[in-house]
């Protein structure tokens, strides 16, 4: 006992210490902190004593008793500290609302000092040379005093922020910034929004749980198990993300409402600020929204934009006749247009002003205006249009595009919100975007073009359908050189002929479309399965529909000019070729000419006089060729210089169109000249022995036989028939060929004949009839010679033997008409034929040939 008690160890070690740096470190864990309390409490092991293996309590027990009650110690001293650092707090707080008091006095009074001094200042302006000094001094004390201000009015506004975020985070309320709200007036409003604005970037920043993926913020660890109590755990007890953008959908509804009243009183300050305001927001998308889908112009349109075209059905007819001239943009898209244009010029002025964003909003007004209120119409119209004709849909299209284009140019010019000067580019850019989205569904790839040849191809069926329903039940000639050929043009008459008819009965054709078609064909009934009666006026070639055709295709390629682009002129143009090549080329054209040469060839061999009547529809025929390849070639083929590849193309399609039509033509007239010749040989075959041969005394009728007179007034009836052809080079070619063909017969028929001294006389008047009927015509001057050399021949049957051989010495060893002389193979012929060859004289100049 003495031992124990003299001692100052006990039986057990000691506990250690603690203090507060203890448990400040990052790396402190309740575990470790209980594990080594633990493992400083087991002692060593003795090996004396039997219970060293059973379990002893008391130095944990011990260890932790002392553990706590040093832990209550630091509990203790830690809320002291608390308390005095709270106290601290306070004492701060209100020594800075009195510095900010006592700021706040001292700027009222240097106000009031500022004013006071203002006022002795501008009282005292009649001293003269105390001016300039006072001047400065009041200079620099109003500098300094606005500086004061600025500092004053940011530390409200900061004070005023961190208490509304004092109040959004603690308690979840706003109830400052919403009496802000409530106070009349727009700059109480634009000033809540801006707080507003700070406080969600404050949020972002400080209050990071309410604006992470998850759901709430993330718990901590909680130390009740172990008695520890977490005094700096948990999170925020409010979200003030939702808090705070609930606040700013109500506050932003409120500032809509301010601008749309702002903008019924033409306040354009206020509508700006709130505009910029609401730009922070949310990128200015809401007050851009509610300007243009509240409009005035949009909401007055609506009902017109909605209403159906007004059905006025002369303007529709006139617009369906290709033969008059279009009436123009429908009214109605018309009035739209022209109201678009005032609107736009006017609200570009408010926009300005309104919006520090200005061309933003130009942008989306001038979408809304195209992409509603000018599509909509347009559709309506277009729609219109293509249950009329598609000739209405086509010069609807047309003019509705030209009326909108210079709309756009028209906007351009003004400038808009660059007014007075040209818009800036991207509004420019916008513009001819818009006009462009406004008809590419009417004119993407070939959807246009194909309209464009395919109105032209009804409206020129209609126009040949009698003229080609007439050579279609015409009687070909079997024979001929031109048979193959005319048999080709007999087939495609053919699939013409009924590709029009089921076209007229197909049901996709509107009335008016047909009632029109039926028109220009000249129908009166719409029943095509009866039977139709042509004339013969109905085939012969028109130069006035082939101005019509011409006109009409002039019209085509205006429009495909004008609403195609550049970059697909060329092939436009190229496919509008093809289409006038077929229809006045093939089916009109060339089945006028194998008409022709038809009738000529069927008149080769007849036996009675040929009617020559098929002549004159050949100039009709060149008329039409010549204003078909001026049109091709001034027109057509230079709208496509651009493109190398397709103007040669086209330049090979036109050649070989001509070609063809030349061909024909001149088929034509090589066949006619056989027809003149046949004929001739045929007329001069029945020339009698005896009218060269007349007996002496006996009585004549006439000064020419009757052979002569017929053909010479055939002759006649040939060169006025050649002169309705044909005429400048092309008749003196025709003439001058038959003229050959005749003379050629005449030589050689008087070299058939017997001729006495009285028939010498009748020769010669003959010929003469002869040489005066040819010489009518407009021969060349190489043919004329010939005709003059014909009037020789008569005199060799009436001159004596002396004349002969003064003749003789003139005669050429060549063929005849050689230098305008006669051969002697000829002269002989000739001579041999007078009935006093026989006598010396006759005989003597023959034997010195």
């Amino acid at each position: 006992m003495e031992r124990a008690g003299s001692s100052a160890r006990t039986l057990f070690p000691r506990g250690p210490s603690f203090t507060l740096e203890d448990f400040s470190s990052t790396d402190f864990t309740v575990r470790d902190f209980i594990d080594n309390l633990a493992e400083t409490a087991v002692p060593a092991n003795r090996k004396s004593g039997p219970s060293q293996n059973q379990f002893d309590p008391k130095p944990l027990i011990r260890t932790f008793e002392n553990a706590l009650s040093q832990l209550g110690e630091l509990a203790g001293d830690l809320q002291e500290k608390e308390s005095e650092l709270l106290s601290q707090a306070r004492r701060a707080d209100i020594t800075h609302n009195q510095t900010l008091d006592t700021l706040g006095r001292k700027l009222d009074q240097s106000i009031d000092a500022f004013e006071t001094l203002n006022i002795s200042l501008n009282s005292g302006a009649e001293n003269a040379s105390k001016d300039a000094a006072d001047g400065n001094a009041a200079v620099q004390i109003g500098e300094r005093l606005e500086d004061l201000d600025r500092k004053r009015r940011r530390a409200l506004d900061a004070s005023f922020l961190i208490r509304c975020w004092t109040e959004v985070s603690e308690t979840g309320q706003l109830t400052s910034l919403e009496d802000i709200q409530r106070q009349p007036g727009p700059e109480n409003k634009v000033r809540c929004a801006v707080i507003a604005s700070q406080l969600m970037r404050i949020s972002q920043r400080l209050d990071t749980a309410s604006w992470s993926q998850a759901n709430g913020a993330q718990k901590r660890g909680s130390g009740a198990a172990n008695g520890v109590n977490g005094a700096g755990g948990g999170g925020r007890a409010h979200n003030t993300r939702e808090i705070l953008e609930k606040f700013s959908e109500t506050l932003e509804q409120d500032l809509l409402k301010q601008f749309n009243d702002s903008y019924r009183r033409q306040n354009f300050d206020d509508m700006r600020e709130c505009a910029k305001v609401l730009h922070d927001f949310n990128g200015g998308s809401s007050v851009i929204a509610t300007f243009v889908n509240q409009h005035q112009f949009f909401i007055d349109r609506d009902q017109l934009v909605s209403d159906e075209v007004t059905v006025d059905n002369e303007a529709w007819e006139l617009i369906a006749d290709p033969d008059s001239e279009s009436p123009g943009v429908d009214p109605g898209l018309q009035s739209l247009v022209d109201e678009v244009k005032l609107t736009m010029q006017e609200e570009s002025f408010i926009i300005k002003r309104a919006f520090p964003y200005y061309e933003t909003v130009l942008i989306k007004f001038i979408q809304r205006v195209f992409q509603q209120s000018i599509q909509q119409r347009l559709e309506a119209v277009l729609d219109k249009a293509a249950s009329i004709s598609s000739l209405a849909f086509l010069r609807t299209l047309h003019a509705s595009r030209a009326y909108i284009n210079s709309l756009v140019e028209d906007l351009k010019s003004h400038g808009l919100t660059e007014h007075p000067e040209i818009c800036s580019a991207q509004i420019s850019q916008t513009l001819d975007q818009q006009l462009e989205e406004l008809f590419i569904p009417y004119l993407v790839g070939n959807s246009y073009i194909d309209r464009e040849k395919k109105s032209l191809d009804e409206l020129n069926s209609s126009l040949l359908f009698k003229f080609t329903l007439y050579h279609a039940k015409r009687k070909k000639a079997p024979t001929g050189f031109m048979a193959s050929l005319a048999q080709q043009g007999t087939q495609f008459l053919a699939s013409a002929k009924d590709a029009y008819m089921e076209r007229l009965d197909s049901s996709d054709l509107t009335a008016t479309q047909k009632v029109m078609m039926l028109r220009i064909a000249g129908l009166k009934d719409s029943n095509t399965k009866t039977e139709i009666e042509v004339s013969e006026e109905d085939g012969v070639l028109s130069v006035a529909n082939a101005k019509r055709m011409i006109k009409w295709l002039a019209e085509g390629v205006r429009r495909a000019i004008e609403l195609g682009s550049a970059n697909e002129t060329a092939k436009d143009v190229n496919i509008l070729l093809g289409l006038v090549l077929d229809s006045m080329g093939r089916v009109y054209l060339e089945t006028g000419l194998e008409a022709a040469l038809d009738q000529a060839t069927s008149q080769e061999n007849v036996k009675t006089e040929p009617d020559l009547t098929y002549l004159p529809s050949i100039r009709p025929a060149v008329t039409i060729a010549n204003l078909m390849d001026r049109f091709i070639t001034t027109v057509l083929v230079r709208l496509a210089e651009s493109n190398t590849t397709v103007r040669r193309n086209m330049e090979a399609q036109r050649r070989m169109g001509m070609d063809s039509i030349e061909q024909k033509t001149n088929a034509v007239i090589k066949s006619t000249v056989a027809v003149v010749t046949n004929w001739v040989a045929k007329s001069l075959n029945s020339q009698r022995k005896t009218d060269f041969r007349p007996r002496d005394g006996e009585l004549l009728d006439s000064l020419q036989t009757p052979t002569c007179l017929q053909i010479c007034t055939f002759l006649s009836r040939v060169s006025t028939q050649a002169g309705a052809a044909v005429d400048g080079d092309n008749l003196e070619a025709l003439e001058s060929e038959v003229a050959l063909s005749v003379l050629k017969l005449l030589f050689d028929h008087f070299k058939k004949f017997q001729v006495n001294a009285t028939g010498g006389l009748m020769v010669t008047q003959d010929i003469a009839k002869y040489v005066a009927t040819l010489k009518g015509w407009g021969l060349s001057r190489q043919v004329e010679g010939t005709v003059e050399l014909l009037t020789e021949i008569g005199s060799l049957f009436i001159v004596g033997p002396e004349a002969l051989r003064e003749k003789s010495r003139t005669l050429t060893t060549g063929p005849s008409g050689a230098g305008r002389k006669l051969s002697k193979v000829d002269f002989r012929a000739f001579v041999q034929r007078r009935d006093d060859l026989a006598s010396v004289g006759i005989q003597s100049l023959l034997a010195s040939l």
